[in-house]
């Protein structure tokens, strides 16, 4: 989980230093490419078996919406304070909980409801809509909200699926889809990338895919209330890469924000296993 919050962060400042020049469109074409050539060896291997499936509309869904999240969530990056667009990431968590009531059909108490509506209070303390603050609301804060609620609908779909589907399965297919739905935006704003460019976008690619894999694997041998927390360092991380590579400055109002969603989420998480343990 450490190693993914590193990871996390590193790929993000090089979305962030590479924005100038390359669009969210285009990075996420390069990240996918990168994503799918470390996944080639796998499907080579296991071949048909590697894209078996008897519900390839979910996947399929799940592919266009990660897609769509990676991109909107890369321009985020791009535009917004690492701080800043870290904080908003969290919202995730708070997502998944209406979600999991109307899509999933779980059973969601009120406590878990409170702690998400506290969670995006916390959201308007960061972003104060009207303040006219650096951080208030606008387009690239949207788009880290729209970004984050489209990875809670992957995260739904994720769950659906594992009910007789592998992990690797799932990753197969959102990597292959995800080049195929990130190839034509990327179109769109294409330029060849310099041989040093080229170099950073294929390491941020790989980064994305070594830190996704990072991340399962640590809430796979572990605690999910124990290692979600451990998550939550890349707001540090976030905020001294941005400080000594951006000079960027989170305000108080960032801070004090992004404490009530992680505070929030992270009393969703431990709602979540405390009732897991009860019902084994």
């Amino acid at each position: 989980m450490l190693a993914s919050a590193v990871g996390f962060t590193a790929m993000t400042t090089l979305i962030k230093f590479l924005g100038d020049d390359y669009p969210a469109a285009l990075q996420t074409f390069y990240r996918q490419a990168a994503g799918l050539i470390v996944l080639a060896p796998v499907i080579i291997q296991r071949r048909s078996a590697a894209f078996a499936t008897t519900r390839p509309w979910i996947l399929i869904f799940r592919a266009s919406a990660g897609t769509l999240g990676v991109i909107l969530s890369f321009y985020a990056f791009q535009k917004m304070p690492l701080a800043d667009a870290n904080a908003l990431s969290f919202t995730r968590t708070l997502w998944l909980v209406p979600l999991a009531a109307f899509v999933v059909r779980e059973r969601v108490g009120p406590l878990r409801i409170g702690a998400a509506v506290v969670g995006f209070l916390g959201v308007l303390l960061m972003i104060r809509p009207g303040a006219g603050g650096s951080f208030a609301i606008g387009v690239p804060a949207l788009a880290m909200l729209a970004s984050s609620l489209l990875f809670a609908l992957t995260v739904t779909g994720m769950k659906v699926m594992t009910r007789d589907h592998s992990p690797m399965v799932l990753l197969v297919w959102s990597a292959t889809l995800g080049l195929v739905f990130a190839l034509p935006p990327a179109l769109f704003v294409w330029r060849w990338p310099a041989p040093m460019d080229l170099f950073l976008l294929c390491l941020m690619g790989v980064m994305g895919t070594l830190t996704q894999g990072c991340y399962i694997k640590g809430m796979s041998i572990g605690d999910a209330g124990a290692m979600a927390p451990i998550d939550y360092i890349r707001l540090v991380f976030a905020t001294a890469a941005g400080l000594l590579l951006f000079h960027e400055i989170p305000s108080a109002w960032t801070l004090a924000g992004a404490g009530v969603v992680v505070a929030s989420t992270l009393f969703i998480t431990w709602r979540e296993q405390h009732l897991a343990r009860r019902a084994k």
